[in-house]
């Protein structure tokens, strides 16, 4: 604490960063209600209905504050929500990225309930990401209420199918990243707090066997079994992974067969695959197509694809983690990045050249599972922190 005061008394810009700390901190117990009423409102991504409705919420919300808002309306998901906030300098905007849309079913609450125990707030959705969504609008807030008006333009976008692959929406990610001069995402942070500066690319693909059908007692002779031959292909599959490099196979889903004493006509296996480096998704590409079958009565067929190139530790990257870093050093906060094999919306602004610090977001631990939590105590610096990068630009 001596240390704090000493810094308080000796650097003006120390004083400002203190005092925004502490505004934050007086603020904390209004920034957890609106995590809580987010988290409250259950919206996965196959629900259109309820993830509009926590869209119309948070379209409200901004615009309250002074943002302009508009809906991107979606026919198999939820509408996307872009909220423009007008700033003193006309220069390009900063993107704050988001979703709400999480990987719950309907229904989850009762046997997940949004609680408070031991500094942590728990509930489905909280960490991933509805108290990223909170610090942004908190963010934006103190900033009005700091400098009387936003020091530059911000532009917010909220997706409605991140956690399915951002099918309707990545389109609009992409051209609103390339009007902005940074994009910053309110993922979850990593590991102590990190922010993210690079992530791994992420794909599906699907592979179909073709097989013969035969009775398994009569005619074994005369069948050809798309199990078999499934199962040598996933044997296959598997020495496609190269950890040391950072590239990952993963025959996850299989499917297949109709009755016991049918030589299975058909079978298929989903695929996820992980990658470090960009040019690694031709490469592997090429690999999965060219798989040849190993018994030639049996036919195959693939389909997919990378979604989301890597995130990587470029030039631009690196200057933002460089800009935060020096913020966060304002209040004794050593803040540290990471590099995560998850991929996010961030991929699709990174992958197009804008500079993008991702991990922004709440800090817990979870995301996905039955004790998915964010710390509470961390909010505070949290919200400063997106502030000051905002105000930075």
């Amino acid at each position: 604490m001596a240390a704090k005061q000493a810094r308080r008394r000796g650097s003006p810009s120390g004083t400002i960063w203190w005092e925004r700390l502490h505004y934050f901190e007086v603020q904390q117990e209004v920034l957890l209600s609106t995590i809580r009423e987010l988290v409250e409102i259950e919206s996965p991504s196959d629900n259109k209905p309820a993830t509009d409705r926590i869209g119309q919420l948070l379209a409200e919300k901004f615009s309250a504050v002074g943002g302009h808002a508009r809906t991107h309306r979606a026919t198999d998901f939820g509408d996307n929500v872009q909220i423009d906030f007008p700033g003193r300098q006309k220069i390009p905007p900063v993107l704050l990225l988001g979703h709400f849309d999480t990987v719950y079913p309907l229904g989850t609450l009762p046997t997940m309930p949004c609680r408070v125990a031991d500094g942590r707030l728990y509930g489905p959705g909280v960490l991933d990401m509805k108290s990223g969504i909170a610090v942004m609008l908190h963010a934006i807030q103190a900033l009005q209420s700091w400098l009387g008006e936003l020091p530059r333009p911000v532009t917010v976008f909220l997706v409605s199918d991140e956690e399915v692959g951002s099918y309707s929406s990545r389109a609009i990610t992409e051209a609103l990243a390339r009007e902005s001069a940074a994009v910053f995402v309110l993922e979850p942070a990593g590991p102590r707090g990190a922010v993210k500066t690079a992530r791994k690319g992420v794909g599906e693909y699907t592979l179909r066997v073709q097989g013969v059908a035969a009775h398994a007692g009569l005619d074994p002779g005369k069948g050809h079994s798309a199990i078999v031959e499934l199962a040598r292909q996933i044997t296959a599959l598997w020495k496609l992974n190269d950890l040391r490099r950072g590239l990952s196979v993963n025959p996850g889903v299989i499917r297949g067969g109709t009755r016991t004493n049918v030589i299975a006509a058909e079978a298929t296996v989903e695929i996820d695959v992980r990658i470090k480096k960009a040019q690694q998704a031709r490469l592997l590409d090429r690999k999965m197509r060219s798989l040849k079958a190993f018994d030639k009565r049996c036919k195959l067929s693939i389909e997919g694809g990378v979604n989301r190139l890597p995130m990587e530790r470029n030039a631009g990257v690196a200057s933002l983690y460089k800009k935060a870093r020096a913020l966060a050093a304002h209040i004794d906060w050593e803040l540290e990045e990471a590099a995560v094999g998850g991929g996010s919306d961030g991929n699709f602004t990174a992958g197009i050249g804008i500079p993008t610090l991702d991990g922004m977001g709440g800090f817990g631990e979870g995301a996905h599972a039955v004790h998915e939590h964010i710390v509470i105590s961390e909010l505070p610096r949290r919200a400063l922190l997106l502030a000051g990068m905002i105000e930075a630009g």
